[in-house]
């Protein structure tokens, strides 16, 4: 078999190869390509870089060392030599024979982007300053390796997109980047930073990334939410509705799908941050059809509802409440305390029917 143009081909020790880091976690079954090679030879060389890193191959290689190999026929390719290079190397094995996981693909995807950003600078840079001189920071005294970036233009994560995968939807990896970005993110709360490790697990299970974003949409901004309702320095009118926007989105949770309660809660928390900065709107309630039959909830919401607002009357001055709270608002409170109270009174009074049947 001849060496494609840019290769010379050669007799490696198999343990003189490093493979370095990989994108690749799962190597899949090698069974089938362990028989082909036992049956046929190494139909495809691995190819390595001439300081014996890794390119492509890295299959091959494991299906040659589980057969106890110690020497192997390699392609040797001076061309690729930095770290973009052996990236799309990988990313062109990857793409031709077992794909990357959702997690593998957005690590690489990651990089490239990087990458091309950084080389585009690089490029720009040079139409600047001439070559060599001192203000040009693309100047590095050797031959850039060309990659297909340079033949048109284009934002770097489409770019990268097209790369790892042969299409220009980069939003899965981006999602993906993002969990990955919060869970590491040290000034996030730690029951968030679980939360986004969790939705990289059930990617990585096979589960959806479009839910798991949206998923982790719900949990920032409840997060937001509750630091404005905590927040000492914000008014108590401005932490009294946070803490109420909070607390209906948690009651709704049970009921709705992901897509929309990552609106909804994106719209409560859009609602209190106006409030805080003092162009609030009369907030309206979570079902957006007037006249419509309300949303039976199930108990666990009311658990959740009631025990957020505990003891809420030590927090608020009785005086300051009666000069300040808008008649409106005053009405608004009287009659929800009414239904509150004939509520109370229904449901002690099904607490004792029920406590009076007959057992047995």
């Amino acid at each position: 078999m001849s060496a494609p143009s840019g290769h010379i081909e050669l007799t490696r020790a198999v343990d003189s190869i490093t493979v370095g880091r990989r994108h690749r976690q799962d190597m899949g079954d090698l069974a089938p390509l362990i028989a082909s090679i036992e049956r046929h030879g190494l139909l495809q060389p691995v190819t390595i870089t001439p300081d014996g890193h890794l390119v492509c191959g890295a299959r091959r290689l494991a299906a040659v060392k589980q057969l106890g190999w110690r020497t192997l026929q390699v392609w040797v390719r001076s061309g690729i030599s930095d770290q973009l290079g052996r990236m799309l190397a990988e990313q062109d094995e990857n793409v031709l024979h077992l794909p990357l996981n959702q997690i593998e693909g957005a690590a690489l995807y990651r990089e490239i982007k990087a990458m091309v950003a950084e080389d585009a600078a690089r490029r720009k840079a040079a139409t600047q300053f001439p070559p060599g001189s001192r203000e040009n920071p693309g100047s590095q005294g050797g031959e850039t390796v060309s990659g297909p970036w340079t033949q048109g233009s284009g934002e770097a994560r489409q770019q990268a997109a097209k790369m790892v995968t042969g299409r220009l939807s980069f939003m899965t990896f981006e999602r993906v980047n993002r969990l990955q970005d919060i869970a590491a993110d040290p000034s996030q709360p730690e029951d968030v930073r679980l939360r986004a490790a969790a939705e990289l697990a059930r990617i990585e299970a096979g589960g959806s990334v479009t839910a798991a974003d949206q998923r982790m949409s719900t949990v920032l901004s409840l997060a937001d939410l509750d630091r404005m309702a905590a927040d000492p320095s914000q008014p108590d009118e401005v932490r009294a509705q946070a803490g109420l926007e909070a607390a209906e989105i948690r009651a709704a949770q049970a009921d709705t799908t992901d897509a929309d309660l990552a609106r909804l809660a994106k719209e409560s928390l859009a609602r209190a941050k106006a409030n805080a900065a003092g162009k609030g709107k009369k907030r309206p309630r979570l079902s957006v059809v007037e006249d419509s039959p309300p949303v039976i909830y199930p108990t666990r919401s009311f658990i959740a509802v009631w025990g957020d607002h505990a003891d809420w009357w030590t927090h608020y001055d009785t005086e300051q409440i009666a000069r300040e709270l808008p008649d409106d608002h005053w009405t608004q409170f009287e009659n929800t305390v009414a239904g509150t109270v004939a509520f109370a009174d229904a449901v002690r009074a099904a607490r004792q029917t029920i406590a009076d049947e007959p057992t047995g």
